[in-house]
């Protein structure tokens, strides 16, 4: 593949690319920019994070799971480009001096560009993105006041500079950065038009969206992915339709943009939601890539079947839908024919009574044992309505089913609660594994009915506080 774009301020234009390089391994194999650090390889850690321009904005990512054609037509700064020979030390560099924000130093360059790229949008919400960036030496109150301690300092020029870097031929979809002619080593389409012809081409092409599930095929499994097809370039992929009816997500809307569209919709989805991996790893991964893989842990399919969605697939130019959770046919089987892809999920809009949560060993950045979702519309003290959505308990997202026939049309209060609490055996034999028990699950699952309970009366929970 032939691929452009911007390497701390200058162009670079690379031929014969293969598409599965990391641009970790050509940061520091290629190009001597060591800064930049592998650590988990698997987009866990931070140790790699860099900072990535184009017209979606400013975002902090991963490149140990970062392909380099996802980089084409972008800007890209790496620790060794913040700095500069005229303009001295990045100030978020400066602070970690002041502040002594590095010991053994080898997190520190992926703590540097978290924050460099936070300052660059102004963003002064420093748990949430530190919490992608691992630090066991410092601890993470140093490095806090250092972030705390550059808000006020003026960005550099060259983050403008970034911004403005765009070349004609990326925009009109021209030449190699399309890349549709066989053999298709490599295709970046620019449209779901283009992604649909390639695609039928190239039923067996692997598509990577944003690369956070896909890219451990490569790091830790090894896989040879050839043909592969990003989908990075289908802006039309990347549309937000708010109505008064209905609200529908394009495949390729990464999770940030996801969680601010819900904030004021779905709170509780949105703030689950930002307990979905890191900033970086959210910057990357698209709603369209969490249903399309299937994981039987994945945290948006709960919440959307709770919600009553729709999946709309598209292979060539026929399209259709189904509700999501008939996507879902056994572990590792998805409802998807060869040359279909995943094109958008819509769900009603609809009163708020959405509940998600989340069970994981870590608050942040961690995988869910158990994922639960729950909308049960309540009228003149009874259930009319219960749609209850879980992952981790099976094989697939599933309904708790007969969970929901035991609320439907009761009385709402503690004596229906505790009627209904049984049914979570027939709906789920969830298995034992390294996160969780079947016990523990089936005991959490019914505790987060409880919850939602206990909530919808006006009770304050939070799993970040312990009381007597």
């Amino acid at each position: 593949m032939d691929i452009t774009f911007l390497l701390n301020g200058e162009t670079v234009a690379l031929t014969g690319v293969s598409p599965t390089t990391t641009l970790l391994d050509w940061l520091r194999e290629d190009r001597g920019l060591t800064g930049t650090k592998e650590g988990c390889n698997e987009g866990d850690c931070g140790a790699c994070t860099v900072m990535v321009t184009d017209a979606d904005g400013i975002r902090a990512l991963n490149a140990c799971i970062l392909f380099l054609p996802q980089l084409h037509g972008k800007a890209l700064r790496t620790v060794e480009g913040v700095g500069t020979a005229d303009d001295g030390l990045h100030p978020v560099q400066q602070a970690m001096i002041d502040h002594h924000g590095s010991q053994c130093g080898f997190c520190t360059p992926g703590f540097v560009m978290s924050m460099v790229a936070a300052h660059a949008c102004g963003a002064t919400d420093h748990d949430t993105r530190l919490a992608g960036n691992l630090c066991r030496c410092t601890g993470y109150a140093p490095i806090i006041r250092a972030a705390r301690a550059a808000e006020p300092a003026p960005v550099p020029g060259w983050v403008d500079r970034d911004r403005s870097f765009l070349l004609p031929e990326i925009s009109r979809g021209e030449g190699a950065a399309r890349g549709a002619e066989p053999p298709c080593h490599g295709a970046l389409p620019r449209s779901a038009d283009d992604l649909a012809e390639i695609y039928a081409a190239h039923p067996d092409a692997t598509l990577v969206a944003g690369a956070t599930d896909v890219g451990l095929w490569v790091t830790k499994q090894l896989h040879d992915l050839d043909p592969v097809i990003f989908l990075g370039g289908c802006d039309d992929l990347k549309r937000i339709d708010i109505t008064a009816d209905r609200v529908r997500f394009g495949a390729m809307v990464d999770m940030n943009r996801m969680g601010a569209a819900l904030a004021g919709l779905h709170p509780s989805y949105a703030e689950m939601i930002r307990r979905y991996a890191s900033v970086q790893v959210r910057h990357a991964a698209t709603v369209g890539g969490n249903i399309a893989n299937g994981s039987p842990i994945g945290d948006n399919p709960p919440a959307l079947i709770a919600l009553g969605a729709s999946l709309h697939l598209r292979r060539g130019d026929a399209r259709r839908d189904l509700p999501l959770e008939d996507y879902f046919l056994d572990y590792g089987k998805q409802d998807r024919q060869p040359g279909e892809f995943v094109e958008a999920v819509s769900f009603p809009r609809q009163p708020d009574r959405l509940k998600c949560y989340k069970l994981s060993k870590r608050f942040d950045q961690d995988i869910s044992a158990v994922c639960g979702c729950f909308c049960i519309a309540v009228e003149d003290g009874t259930v009319r309505e219960a749609r209850i959505a879980f992952g981790g308990m099976a094989g697939i997202p599933k309904r708790a089913t007969a969970v929901e026939a035991a609320l439907r049309g009761r009385p709402w209060g503690a004596d229906t609660i505790a009627a209904a609490l049984p049914a979570f055996g027939a709906d789920f034999t969830p298995l034992s594994d390294m996160r969780a028990s079947a016990a523990y699950r089936l005991d959490g699952a019914r505790a987060m009915l409880e919850r939602y309970f206990a909530e919808d009366r006006g009770e304050t929970t939070n799993v970040l506080e312990v009381g007597s």
